[in-house]
């Protein structure tokens, strides 16, 4: 069953708790208590059974059998805002380097916002590795922002010559342009005609 947004129908508070449980599900398989969700949410446990059992009337949550301790579950067409489309659950950080805690943060990355998506956003799949040095890989995807103009530097996706697409730094030299791969094993491109698609402004890699 398609899931609903109604997320609009609780309180800030009410979200928190949902998510919490919901969290709390997904890592361990059972529910938390309410003397958990108090101490998580710095709330009394007589706080936490009013907002529970205000979201049991809504039909938000459901119980697996009456008082049963751990057996809250989040009604599965409720869609929380880190579900919608576009938008991606972040819940922490990790480190690159040395080692921090991966501290987990009810937020939302959304990717339509980060990208300032509308009709001059797109996205391609990219097929090489004649990028591989600019961490662009074969399998990755490419977002970009439609244009039909570059500055030097920029990674573009052009049109060149026999109307052949391809994915390249532009560097305007003179009366030439020159497209740079960022691989060794490919040599310059120096297209007598080429029609810029847009400029790349992010990758999405799936590992």
């Amino acid at each position: 069953m398609a899931k609903t947004n109604i997320s609009a129908t609780v309180t800030p508070r009410q979200l928190e708790i949902l998510r919490l449980i919901r969290d709390f599900r997904e890592r361990r398989g059972y529910s938390p208590t309410m003397q958990e969700l108090g101490d998580r949410l710095g709330l009394t446990k007589v706080t936490v059974f009013e907002h529970v059992g205000a979201l049991e009337r809504k039909g938000l949550l459901l119980r697996g059998a009456k008082h049963k301790a751990r057996s809250l579950q989040v009604c599965e067409e409720f869609e929380f805002p880190d579900e919608q489309r576009g938008g991606l659950r972040l819940v922490g950080r990790i480190a690159a380097g040395g080692p921090i805690e991966a501290i987990e943060n009810p937020e939302t990355l959304d990717l339509e916002s980060m990208f300032d998506r509308g009709d001059g956003t797109f996205v391609l799949a990219v097929s090489g590795d004649s990028m591989s040095d600019e961490h662009i890989c074969d399998g990755d995807y490419v977002v970009c922002r439609k244009c039909n103009t570059a500055r030097n530097g920029e990674v573009v996706v052009a049109l060149v010559d026999d109307g052949e697409a391809t994915l390249k730094r532009f560097y305007r030299e003179g009366e030439r342009i020159r497209l740079q791969p960022a691989n060794e094993k490919y040599e310059p491109m120096y297209p007598r005609n080429i029609e810029i698609q847009g400029v790349v402004i992010g990758v999405i890699r799936r590992l």
